[in-house]
């Protein structure tokens, strides 16, 4: 995966485990405090133990650390050096939806060895939006829920994500939200 989102895992962990806790995370993880390289891309097998080292440092399971860190990705790269890529990507959550893989297509050429998952809106209600969402890496559904969620608390919307499909491919979710 991608330097960026190692250190947003980082930085999540700074904030809920403090600085002592995260250097011991990331040494049981095989890995220095300053090891990651926001535009360089790295094994997933690495990414994976640091979700795995992180999730058991806070006491939680996996799923549950990749939907909270989901909802933070959202925060982190809204707030820091992804703030405009985010704000272009519209203003409201459809047209945000939208244009998630033009996005994608953005950091496509800036890394273009990059292995990007795909959304496409496939339904739109006046209170629900039907998501599909495909990648080539399995078990980050959960991440996905995560930010979907992030992205209703971004443009201020209450609601629910609900997972209503899992393929080979990806999986399929419903954001259901008051209007």
């Amino acid at each position: 995966m991608y330097g960026m989102i190692h250190r947003a895992i980082r930085s999540m962990a700074l904030e809920r485990l403090g600085k002592a806790a995260v250097e011991q995370v990331l040494q049981e993880a095989g890995h220095g405090p300053n090891a990651f390289i926001s535009g360089s891309t790295y094994d997933d097998a690495v990414t994976l133990s640091l979700i795995g080292s992180c999730a058991t440092a806070l006491e939680m399971d996996v799923p549950t650390f990749l939907e909270l860190f989901g909802e933070y990705w959202i925060e982190f790269a809204s707030n820091g050096a992804y703030a405009s890529l985010m704000t272009i990507g519209g203003s409201d959550l459809p047209t945000f939806l939208n244009n998630l893989d033009r996005m994608h297509q953005s950091v496509q050429a800036a890394m273009p060895q990059s292995r990007l998952p795909s959304f496409t809106v496939q339904e739109l209600g006046e209170t629900f939006i039907r998501v599909s969402y495909t990648s080539e890496r399995r078990g980050l559904e959960n991440f996905v829920v995560g930010l979907l969620r992030g992205l209703l608390k971004r443009f201020d919307q209450q609601g629910e994500v609900v997972m209503t499909a899992e393929n080979p491919g990806g999986a399929d979710f419903e954001i259901r939200y008051s209007s």
